[in-house]
């Protein structure tokens, strides 16, 4: 047995035609959904980009625990529970992230792996004179990486010197060379259609529109300040890149194909989290609520094992921590005891449901918690959002470590179930800024409100919300200071 996993950055699900969009050009996930199963109630669980992927070795939630990280010591991975169960694991990638101090050794957890540069200003090419930049619409100009993305673009004129297309090809050069060998699974994950959205003339020629104004296709994680006409063409550049994401899949989907792979090789599609375009009046992620086009995930899985699936669609309550224990499970290894997640075979194969409920935020955020109709979004309790702290072992930011001021007030706390018997540093982790939409709890009715436009108030509904976030926390060991933060009862003993 084989599989393969395709792993976007940032990609929308309701920007894709099989679930529903009407206007982007992606005939190949068109293509995609006909051999796979769709499923429609997949969602996130830790946001954002590394908190997912922790995520997606281990299993099990991490927000409540830890902001942005690499994995802990006490972790189970995946990729190395594979490849010390004798299946190869081979990791391609250009999402950038994994190459810095809050995202390093992931990518060692796998049997071999390539890595790609120049994604979002990654410190790649160097180049002492001010790169040529255009006139561009004001927001992320201020950035660190920003003046080092223009540096690299200049070094990806033609769409196979850009980090997606290497990726790809590393890949596709993967398969060839081992489509006939048993035993190994393969990620092939890129960065894009993660902002900022370069990409190639071809790809934006399929979105005509009228547009005169500055360079824009990086917005800010920000509201909305831009007119109508700049977020349109923002959208569109979205669109583009996500066809050239679609181009690149086709060559996948071609080579299973090819070498007639979908007798014997698993296929998941999946990503990490969506964006906000304009929607909700908000750009990005992160720092406003975490509606629908963030949470809600699009997700394709194929198993050889369940032939009669291809093209079918799946409504059981899915989540991101469910992939590793579906990958051990074909696999036929074992998946730890500390995996929260459930394999996925019998859900794909007739839809059995895995859960009742599922959690999903950021550290320091609002916790959520979806039953597939209802959303609940639980906000602290006080306006300092207090307490609040990080356990870890690997003391690391996204691009830094903990500071030493930080570190000097840090404490032992007392191990956690999934800890291996391990205790952590107990560190303050300081005060998450947040839109004031996101320090308001809310509770939505997704039947009679898709795009979450009004909070309902319904005193049994919240109840019965609550009560799965009760119960999932208590699931995840969830540290006694965040029911304290969000005003809840912790659970006895």
């Amino acid at each position: 047995m084989k599989a393969i996993m395709v792993m976007f950055d940032s990609l929308n699900r309701h920007m894709l035609p099989p679930y529903g969009c009407d206007w982007t050009v992606a005939p190949n996930f068109n293509r995609l959904a006909e051999r796979t199963a769709t499923f429609e109630t997949s969602y996130v669980g830790s946001m954002p980009c590394m908190p997912a992927r922790r995520e997606l070795h281990t299993g099990r939630y991490n927000f409540l625990h830890r902001s942005w990280s690499p994995p802990e010591p006490f972790d189970d991975s995946m990729p190395e529970i594979l490849r010390k169960n004798g299946v190869y694991t081979h990791f391609v990638s250009d999402h950038y992230h994994y190459w810095e101090d809050g995202g390093a050794t992931y990518h060692g957890r796998y049997s071999t792996w390539e890595c790609f540069r120049g994604q979002e200003g990654d410190q790649w090419m160097g180049q002492v004179d001010d790169p040529d930049i255009p006139a561009f619409v004001p927001g992320k100009e201020k950035a660190p990486h920003w003046r080092q993305d223009w540096v690299n673009r200049a070094f990806m004129k033609r769409e196979e010197d850009q980090p997606q297309a290497k990726t790809f090809t590393a890949g596709l050069e993967f398969i060839e060379r081992n489509h006939e060998q048993d035993n190994w699974f393969l990620h092939i994950e890129t960065f894009d259609p993660h902002e900022p959205f370069f990409t190639q003339q071809k790809y934006k020629d399929l979105y005509p529109h009228e547009y005169k104004g500055k360079h824009f296709d990086w917005p800010g994680y920000k509201p909305v300040t831009e007119s109508e006409e700049q977020v349109e063409h923002c959208r569109n550049e979205y669109a583009a890149l996500l066809s050239m994401c679609d181009e690149h899949l086709g060559k996948v989907l071609a080579m299973m194909d090819a070498h007639d792979m979908w007798k014997d090789t698993m296929l998941i599609v999946n990503t990490d989290h969506g964006f906000l375009l304009g929607e909700h009046d908000s750009w990005g992620k992160c720092w406003m609520p975490f509606y629908e086009e963030v949470s809600h995930s699009p997700l394709f899985i194929w198993d050889p094992r369940y032939p009669d699936t291809a093209g079918q669609r799946r409504k059981s309550l899915v989540q991101t921590i469910d992939l590793a224990p579906t990958l051990l499970e074909f696999f036929g290894v074992d998946r730890p005891k500390d995996m929260q997640g459930v394999p996925l075979g019998r859900t794909i194969a007739d839809d059995t449901p895995v859960r009742r409920a599922g959690l999903f935020g950021v550290h320091g955020g609002q916790v959520n918690v979806t039953d597939g109709r209802y959303v609940y979004m639980r906000a602290a309790a006080n306006e300092d959002n207090q307490p609040l702290y990080n356990y870890t072992l690997m003391p690391t930011h996204m691009r830094g470590f903990f500071s030493t001021d930080n570190l000097r007030t840090a404490e032992l706390a007392e191990p956690f179930s999934f800890t291996k018997g391990l205790r952590t540093l107990r560190t303050d982790a300081g005060v998450w800024k947040a839109d004031e939409r996101a320090r308001r709890t809310m509770l939505f009715d997704l039947d009679n409100d898709p795009h979450q436009l009004e909070p309902i108030e319904d005193a049994e509904i919240e109840r019965m919300m609550i009560d799965h976030l009760l119960r999932e926390m208590a699931a995840n060991d969830a540290p006694s200071e965040q029911y304290e933060r969000l005003g809840l009862d912790a659970p006895d003993g």
